[in-house]
């Protein structure tokens, strides 16, 4: 990686020092990186101004969840309908992706995190609205909620981009890792807030404290430094350098399997979110508060898997332990489709997003590596169009719940998922060398 260290976050060290062996020391923007990363990470003003907007953004992200699933089930009593409904919500990922990559390569990135958070503000208050006056139907939330989607794919595309920006490569993982404890820290929150708030004031309130979430999430970042001007090579046009990144993809067999190996597991492990409604009302029978306190469960594997990917050193090989989690998510499932009761259903949703957790974080390091430093942005955007995926495994979860029913569906995801990582492990060497 080449560049000005201040002005785009990269790693150097210094030229009169050995190169350290053991005990690794990285400088990120005259904040060094030492046995505590994320604590010394944290120190870092334009990091924890990342922090705190993922933190609320999060929040709104995972309430929309828990609201959108519930109010869905309610109006249709359908689970199919409510993984359409997830899966249109996630869909705008696969579209807007690379588009939103190249954006963020050209644009100034702090200032993308706030217009795309107040814009899913609007569009989430107006959905609390037409909800408050009884006018919500399934089709115009449903159009909604995709609008919604487009803004988000903005967002994190952006925030991925910035996270390496203000990191640089060598502190990429622990970035990362801040990012995604700060938004399993927020979807906690948001998720036992708006399972109680559904519960006790009805569905048009929870939207309206998500859309205050999504308004927070752009202030938050307001004192941020801005991201460094874009690179003088984006002098085309958008779709040209859309076009070009696409035939980057195709000729990088490498970024081409993480990209793949990401969106198998988006659409056959982190699906299982879309049975939950369904699994607290008519299999645990334990209401919205039960679905409330599951996605926390969620959250809290979430920080676990962080707890594991922040502790792992610099330049390390991160594909290995990569394919192994997977592995070990896919088993997860499994045994979620068998458990027997609402303890043991909690304990395995911890286990299972703690591997999902990880499995997030090594996919967005590994594919952010794979790039130039130049094309960081584009690196996001290809993240984002992997789990843009999701909305295939939504309806294809929400379906064979339909048919077969929760248990089963769950099974099927968790042992193909299985197969796919041992699959990988086994037959592309390359990946085991990164």
């Amino acid at each position: 990686m080449t560049g000005d260290a201040d002005a785009c976050g990269v790693v150097e060290r210094p030229r009169t020092s050995p190169r350290p062996t053991t005990a690794r020391r990285v400088t990120m923007r005259g904040v060094r990186l030492t046995s505590a990363p994320l604590l010394h990470l944290w120190t870092h003003r334009d990091a924890r101004c990342l922090g705190l907007g993922v933190f609320f953004h999060s929040l709104g992200v995972v309430g929309e969840q828990v609201v959108l699933g519930w109010f869905i089930l309610e109006l249709t009593d359908s689970a199919l309908m409510v993984g359409i409904a997830l899966g249109l919500r996630n869909f705008p990922l696969l579209i807007v992706g690379i588009p939103a990559g190249v954006i963020a390569d050209r644009g100034n990135r702090v200032r993308l995190l706030q217009i795309s958070g107040v814009a899913m503000a609007i569009v989430t208050a107006a959905l609390g609205l037409l909800v408050a006056v009884r006018m919500a139907v399934v089709w115009p939330v449903l159009v909604l909620t995709f609008v919604t989607g487009c803004a988000r794919a903005l967002h994190q595309t952006a925030r991925q981009s910035y996270a390496h920006e203000i990191a640089g490569g060598d502190g990429l993982v622990h970035a990362l890792a801040l990012v995604a404890l700060t938004s399993r820290v927020g979807g906690l929150v948001g998720s036992l807030l708006i399972g109680f708030l559904i519960a006790r004031y009805g569905s048009a309130v929870a939207y309206l404290v998500v859309a205050t979430g999504y308004l927070a999430s752009a202030v938050a970042v307001l004192p941020a430094r801005a991201s460094a001007r874009p690179s003088a090579t984006d002098n085309g046009s958008v779709g040209a350098d859309v076009l070009g990144f696409l035939t980057t993809i195709r000729r990088d067999r490498v970024l081409l399997q993480l990209m793949s190996l990401t969106a198998i597991a988006e659409v056959l492990g982190f699906s299982h979110q879309a049975l939950l409604p369904s699994l607290a009302r008519d299999v645990l029978r334990v209401g919205p508060g039960g679905l409330g306190v599951m996605t926390a469960a969620r959250q809290v594997g979430g920080l676990a898997g962080i707890v594991l990917t922040s502790g792992l050193g610099a330049g390390r090989r991160y594909g290995p332990l990569f394919l192994t989690v997977l592995v070990a998510f896919g088993a997860s499932l499994v045994a979620l489709g068998f458990a027997p009761s609402f303890a043991v259903v909690l304990l395995i949703l911890v286990g299972a997003n703690a591997l999902g957790s990880a499995t997030d974080v090594l996919a967005q390091t590994l594919i952010q590596l794979a790039v130039p430093s130049g094309l960081r942005g584009r690196a996001g955007g290809a993240w984002v169009v992997s789990i843009g995926m999701a909305p295939l495994g939504q309806f294809q979860i929400g379906a064979l719940a339909s048919l077969f029913g929760v248990s089963a569906a769950l099974g099927v995801n968790g042992l193909a998922l299985m197969v796919v990582g041992a699959a990988a492990a086994l037959l592309v060497p390359r990946l085991r060398k990164l």
